[in-house]
């Protein structure tokens, strides 16, 4: 998994509420356990017309936002299914953080086991960074995982909360896996001390 520090990027505005996670990625795409290749069908309902052709109108497909790396949503994003395919399609497209006023529980949990990180601000706030990002590919938007702070592109810093734990494995990297692995030595040394013990296992 990425280190998560700075990010600077574009941000995308998608102002609606309850964004559940079939719409984030429809379940007709659940079939693969791949993390990658979910991207082209980020959004893919509200992305794509009836003919397959893409729709003008939403916010990815407009020449400003196809780098976005930030997603300035609304309320109760990623509620429905617990999907872990939903953050990962996010992060096939680009997407390395959400801000939001709240989330659904599992999903905000599977970003940060993702690589992505779901920051909680108010909700006037959140609406200030969605002006912002309004703007287009010149409005970039700073995020700060260590000192904890969304700077918009008019230079207004807001804070976050985060929890510690999760910081630490955004800032370094760890999935679950990468959390076991730190603990390479001492599995080592206990699956030596018990090939002694126990040859017979």
């Amino acid at each position: 998994m990425d280190k998560f520090e700075t990010l600077t990027g574009i941000a995308a505005p998608l102002p609606l509420i309850n964004v559940d996670t079939d719409m984030i990625i429809p379940k007709q795409f659940l079939k693969t356990i791949k993390r990658s290749g979910l991207g082209v069908n980020l959004f893919d309902e509200m992305r794509y017309l009836d003919d397959g052709s893409e729709n003008p109108d939403f916010v990815l497909n407009k020449p400003a936002y196809r780098e976005a790396q930030i997603l300035v949503a609304g309320d109760n994003f990623g509620c429905g299914s617990s999907r872990e395919h939903a953050p990962w399609a996010l992060l096939d497209f680009g997407i390395r953080a959400v801000i939001a006023p709240s989330y659904a529980d599992i999903f905000y949990n599977n970003c940060f086991k993702n690589g992505i990180l779901p920051i909680v601000l108010p909700q006037e706030q959140v609406d200030a960074l969605m002006r912002d990002a309004e703007n287009g590919a010149n409005a970039r938007i700073t995020i700060d995982l260590e000192a904890q702070t969304v700077t918009g592109a008019d230079g207004t810093t807001y804070a976050f909360e985060v929890d510690p734990f999760k910081k630490h494995c955004l800032l370094n990297g760890l999935d679950d896996i990468g959390l076991t692995l730190e603990k390479e030595a001492a599995i080592d040394s206990f699956e030596e001390r018990m090939a002694q013990a126990r040859p017979w296992i």
